[in-house]
Formats: C-alpha cells, structure tokens, sequence
C-alpha cells in the first residue's frame, strides 16, 4: 500500500475544472496489479484505476489528469457509491435510517494497512456519512503473489433505531476499457455451467439468485469480464470474480455514460432489506477477484493456487478416491449387500466406502424421497446393526467408510415435521409447495442450528472412525418465512449466516474429515462454502461426455482437487473413457463393480494405481487446457506437477462426425524448454496398443511442435499421455 500526496487537476465536466489541492491516493497492490484509490478535497473516495502495476508509484497521482469524466455530479467513479444523495447511477449501498430519511453520503475519515504476512496485506479504508452516525469501512485483502483480491464492507451504525440497509454489496469495482465482453453461466438440474459470452452494452446486466438455497441451480455467482476484447486461453485481458456466498446473489455490470463498468457484487437485496441495530456490525460476504493481462488460462491457474492455499478446507492436502453406492443399489440395501460392496471396494483398490441416501428413518422409513427425511436414526430392518458394524466391516476390508446426510431439509412425512413444524420454511397462510418432496428447515433459528450440527456430532460420536460425509441440499426455498424471528426480510440473509455457524461449529471439531458439498449437484458451488468443504459434487449429471464440457467450465473458477467426478453406467461410453473423463479431477466411482468384465476390473485397477501415481500433479499443480472442446473435435487439458517434472494429459473426442480426431499435433504447455521429456501412452485397455509417436522430446519441442495423441473412434476416443522428465 501507498500513500501519496500530489496536486492533481480532476475534470469532471467538459467545461469545468476542478483543481484539487493535496489529496490523498491510495494504492492496493499485488505482484503484477494496482487498484488506485483517490480521496478528493471534499473527502469523497474515488476509483482512478485498476489495472498493470506501474514502476513509478508516485505516477499514480498524475492518473486522473488523463481521463475527462462526464459526469452532473462527479461522483460517476465512487468507490463505493451510495443512494440517496447525489450519484445517480446503480448504488452500492442503500438505507433508511431511523428517521425514515434515505439518503447517504459517504465521506473519507482515515485508513489503516496491515501485513498480515509476506503475502498478504489488508487495507481497510474507513468512511462515514456527513450528517448521520453512520460507518463503512471498505477492506482489501490482497495475496500478492497470486494477484488475488478478496473485497468486503463492514457496516456499522450508531442511531438512537434501527437502520434499514435495503441494498448492501461487498465491493463495487470500476473498470475503463474500450469494451466489455461479459462471460457468465446458466443451467439447470444436470446442465451446470453452461457458458454464454456477451459484450456489454449501455445500462445494466445483472446476474443473480433468488433461490435461497441452492442458489446455483439457474445461475452460478462466477464470471469473466474480458477488457477490449474477448480474451483468450492465453491472450487478453480479463477479470475473474466470484462472490463467496451460498445464498441470494447479485452482481450488477452498468457501462456508464463515460463507457466505464461499473461492478457492483454482493447479497442480493431482493425481498432482504435487513433490519439492523444500534452499534452492530454487518459484515458483508467477501468478493474475490483477480485481473490477468495473460489471458484465461494464467488467471485461472492464479486463482486455483489462492485458493488451495488459503480458502479451501485442506486444499494442500490429499483427497481420498471412493466407491459410492448411490447408482448400483438406489434405496434398495441391506447389510449384506453393502458388506459385499466394501469388499469389492477394496478390489477395486480405492480408499473410501460411501453409504448414500436411503440408510434413515424408521416409523417413516428412507425408502424413496418421499418420508424419513429429518429423522437421523438407522433403519432398523435395513441395518439393525447400525453405523458401527459397517464402519468395523470397512476396517476389516482395509477402507474407509463415508455417509450422506442431506441435514437441511425434511420430508413432511418424518418425525421431525410432526414434532417441530415450527423449524420448517413456510408461509402459514399458503399451502406448503415441496421440491422432491421437502421442506428447507429454518436455520435463522438457533434451535434448528443445534438440531442440524448435532447430526453431524451425533455421526462422529457414535462412529469416530468414520471418514467422508457428503451434505446435500436438494430443495430451494419456497414460501419464504420464519416463525422465529421478527425481521422477515432479515431471513433469507441470515439463513446462510446460521448455515455457516453449524458449519464453523462442526469444522472447528472436525477439522480436517473430508466433506463433499453436494446440492442435487452443482446447485451450491462458491468459495463461501468451500471454506469448510474439501470438495463439491460437479452435477448429478454423469454422462461423460457431458461431464467434459461441465468439468471444463468449472475448471475456470476451482482447482481439480475440488471436483468430485464419479464413473457411473451413465452414457454409452466403455469403462476407460468414463475413467478417463472421471480421473481429470477428484475420482471416485458409483458402478457395481462385482458386474464388470474381466478385463474392464484389471482396467480400472490399473486406473486407479495410475490416478494415484499422477494425484500429485492434478490435485496440486498447474492446470492447462489445451483445445477447447467447444471449438474442437478433442478436448485437451493436462496437469503439471509444481517441479514442472511430471505431467500428465487427458483427450477427449467430443465429436462422432466422420472421421474426427486430432489431425495435427496439440502444443503442450507449462513444461521447461530445456528439459527432456519422455512421452507415453498410458492407462490402456489390457491388449490395447498405443498409437502415439512416444520418446523423449525438449520442452521447447513439445511446446512449440506438440504432440498427437492419435484419438479418434473407437478404441481412442479417450488417450492419456505422460510426460515425464528425463
């Protein structure tokens, strides 16, 4: 951070000019990045420029000479605007304060840096209104060698009332370009991540959820805005962002009447104008972004290393394969047939057992979606054994053994509805509308954060050796209301406020178990969960030609080690091109294992040992795609250990028109010119043979020249290749 005083001459209006006496910048910098601050002599803190670092520092100063401002007001570039007084463009922050009066102005009071290490620093910039008693303190934390910025508000007041804050974003960021081409999503169930890029035109674009849970299933909160032009795997410039937050969203782009952005991100004010009280602090959800000049891919790769190393549960650490029951029995188990499948998890030579839906509930057994939801006891006729045996039958086969719990809904058939129709989200004067055939329970209630954090407890309690759970969370919120508390537009904030309070209370007792963050699949995917999470559930859709395509797009925003990819019967593909799409990511596997060919079993045998050779690589190092399947007939990604030694690459037919494939060689990336690689087809079919030109190569060679994996129909729709250092 620096402080610098300069005269600096402000035109805010074509035909006027104000000459600023000594004013203070402030300068929020990362290794490559700054974003330059400007207080003005009338104390209003502005935005002057976010882009490539400049050598000089002093320099900053002189910026706002270079540009002319059209603007009635001057304050088109706030840095955090306000409504209600004299910016008349889309607000960061809206109130009504005790008075009913619902104007804002906020003006500069001081700011304070802190080093929080080598490679973080946090500025807070403080702010306070001119006429009520009103604070804003603006925070950047900056990791400077990942170029990664994480923005947030606290908001605080003093008044004799409470104050009503009817919109409340956690950064509003100005960009100035000669064009903006927006990249966002849109889905559905099994249609996650859907990409659409656009230029942004005069007025506002918004993305935003109003699900309360689940918020993803329509639209996720990630995008890319590309600066000049559509930016490029590996040319461009462009800003990622992504709102860490697991409800309501809204992330607002308004080119203004200047052609700048103005990017304001945060909870989603719909149907939330929160109630808050005397000399209480908000604390707004943090915004993270970063800004590459070197095209999708370095971006990418920068916010993948930020956040294994500073925001995802154990994101340094190693994952654990699984064989997941789910697809192979449904509800229809017993004992005995899950003492069968732990042994051949162990055949199959993965880590962990996992028990999905179906294993709860007794006057309303877990038979279908329908009941037993909310009641947490072990079916009796299903397992009288309970938990404890199938944990000591895992040890015994030599694995692990990990369990569902979907612990924020409830069936209206269930024990729990029946006993507490109090804890449930619903509006008592309209009939209840269900989404598989449940309800959300209230988690603004700290009775229903009690009920659903001992669930987990209860778990680990009674079985400590168990390793894996895996939360779902399958329904939005309909009918949106609490019995308990008496702001109902506080609800659907403070709904995932007590969400993260059970999940802080289980991490902080539980700190390193594996959690998957699953939501009827990519319905719940940000990094305010992945906080607590080590790992999210891509889609419930499992065709992996399908799962190219989403796993591609989440690549963008989430490191590999995160995405939870299952080889299932789903698709017409054979076992080692499922294996092959599941492996570019976090494996685990929903087959009947005891149903597979000789050879299919000593395949994904072989697979497995294979992904663990390579785990190293994919869950920690560098990740590059190579050929966009969206353009191509082969997609192609590939991995690079952090000693930049030991890669691996993944292809991918992703058409069946006559005679597609790779016709000329794909160039490799992230390797070190002068090293020797040797190149080799890997993870075959028994008896297959491999069709690539093999050998030892430069880097330079395979980075300039590439090679040809040879896939094409067949038996080579799917080609993994090694690269190793010599």
């Amino acid at each position: 951070m620096t402080i610098i005083k300069r005269i600096v001459p402000v035109i805010f209006l074509a035909a006027n000019i104000f000459i600023a006496k000594a004013q203070t910048i402030v300068a929020v910098e990362s290794q490559k990045n700054a974003l330059v601050l400007q207080v003005t002599p009338k104390k209003q803190l502005n935005a002057l420029y976010f882009g490539t670092k400049l050598a000089n520092q002093s320099e900053y100063a002189a910026i706002a000479k270079q540009y002319r401002y059209i603007s009635h007001t001057g304050e088109a570039n706030m840095a955090y605007s306000t409504a209600g007084s004299i910016d008349i463009l889309e607000p960061a922050l809206a109130v009504t304060h005790a008075d009913g009066n619902r104007s804002l102005a906020l003006k500069y009071v001081d700011h304070t840096t802190t080093k929080i290490s080598d490679n973080i620093t946090l500025v807070s910039i403080n702010l306070r209104d001119s006429v009520y008693n009103f604070d804003v303190t603006l925070n950047y934390q900056t990791y400077i060698k990942e170029n990664v910025t994480e923005q947030w508000t606290v908001i605080k007041h003093h008044e004799k009332k409470d104050v009503v804050l009817n919109k409340y974003a956690s950064a509003n960021l100005y960009l100035q370009s000669d064009g903006y081409w927006l990249n966002h999503y849109h889905g559905e169930w099994a249609q996650e991540m859907k990409p659409e890029e656009e230029k942004l035109s005069h007025g506002i674009k918004t993305l935003d959820s109003k699900l309360g849970t689940r918020a993803d299933l329509f639209q996720p909160p990630v995008f890319m805005v590309s600066l000049n032009k559509p930016a490029t795997e590996d040319e461009g410039e462009v800003l990622y962002g992504n709102l860490e937050w697991s409800g309501n969203y809204k992330i607002d782009f308004e080119v203004d009447p200047n052609n700048n952005l103005r990017l304001i991100a945060g909870i989603n004010n719909h149907a939330a104008d929160y109630t808050l009280k005397p000399n209480t602090e908000f604390v707004t959800p943090k915004f993270v972004y970063i800004l590459s000049d070197k095209g999708k891919g370095d971006a990418s790769r920068s916010l993948q290393s930020w956040a294994r190393k500073y925001k995802i549960a154990d994101g340094e650490g190693p994952r654990l394969t699984l064989l997941n029951n789910w697809e192979s029995t449904f509800f229809d188990f017993n004992e005995p047939k899950l003492a069968e499948l732990l042994k051949t998890t162990k055949t199959l030579g993965v880590d962990l057992f996992l028990l999905d839906d179906g294993w709860f509930g007794n006057k309303y057994p877990r038979n279908g979606d329908k009941s037993g939801l909310g009641d947490w006891e072990v079916t009796k006729n299903k397992l009288p054994n309970g938990i404890a045996y199938l944990t000591k039958t895992a040890a015994e086969a030599g694995v692990k053994f990990g369990i569902w719990i979907e612990p924020e809904m409830v069936n209206p058939k269930s024990e729990l509805y029946e006993k507490h129709p109090d804890w449930v989200v619903k509006q008592p004067q309209r009939p209840e509308y269900y989404m598989r055939n449940q309800l959300v329970l209230d988690l603004t209630n700290p009775k229903v954060q009690d009920f659903v954090y001992g669930i987990v407890d209860d778990l680990f309690t009674k079985n400590p050796t168990l390793a894996y759970i895996k939360w779902d969370c399958n329904s939005v919120i309909f009918n949106a209301n609490s019995a308990t508390i008496a702001h109902q537009g506080n609800f659907y904030t403070d709904y995932v406020f007590g969400l993260y309070k059970v999940l802080e209370r289980i991490r902080a007792k539980y700190p390193k178990v594996p959690l998957m963050l699953c939501s009827g699949g990519g319905g719940r995917v940000d990094y305010g969960a992945l906080k607590y999470f080590t790992e999210f559930w891509d889609s419930d859709n499992t065709d992996p030609l399908e799962r190219v395509f989403i796993q591609w797009e989440y690549s963008y925003f989430y490191p590999a080690l995160t995405s939870s990819n299952h080889v299932t019967d789903w698709g017409k593909q054979p076992i080692k091109f499922r294996t092959d799409v599941a492996m570019m990511g976090k494996l685990g596997f929903d087959i009947v294992v005891a149903k597979l060919k000789p050879e299919e079993l000593t395949y994904a045998q072989g697979a497995v040992s294979l992904y663990k050779e390579y785990s190293e690589a994919i869950w920690h190092g560098d990740q590059y795609r190579l050929q966009d399947p969206w353009k191509n007939d082969v997609a192609s990604v590939m991995y690079v250990d952090p000693n930049q030694s030991k890669a691996i690459m993944f292809n991918y037919l992703v058409s069946n028109r006559y005679r597609s494939g790779t016709i000329r060689p794909i160039t490799l990336k992230g390797l070190l010119d002068d090293k020797m690689y040797t190149i080799k087809e890997v993870n075959m079919m028994p008896g297959q043979r491999s069709s690539i030109p093999g050998g030892t190569y430069s880097g330079k060679f395979l980075m300039t020249v590439g090679i040809n994996p040879a896939v094409g129909a067949g038996d080579r729709a799917s080609v993994i290749v090694s690269i190793e250092e010599k």
